[in-house]
């Protein structure tokens, strides 16, 4: 009985927890596309001018973001 509320508790936190690291990974992934491509879609919110440092930081948003999703996909928060 305990076994099974335990069980049921980790699956509970394992949901919550991909469930968050979707989102945070798709709001890094957007913020990522935002700093590649707003010169190109002409959306200049913070800046006017692109440096390479945007693209840097944009890739940089772009790998975590991934990496986010990867992980909430894969679930393997408890070993």
């Amino acid at each position: 009985m305990i076994e099974d509320y335990e069980s049921r508790k980790r699956r509970q936190i394992a949901q919550m927890r991909s469930l968050l690291d979707y989102g945070m990974g798709a709001l890094f992934t957007l913020v990522g596309l935002y700093f590649l491509l707003y010169e190109i879609l002409d959306i200049n919110v913070f800046r006017s001018k692109p440096s390479g440092t945007d693209k840097l930081v944009g890739v940089l948003f772009l790998i975590y973001g991934s990496w986010r999703i990867y992980r909430g996909y894969r679930k393997n928060y408890f070993r």
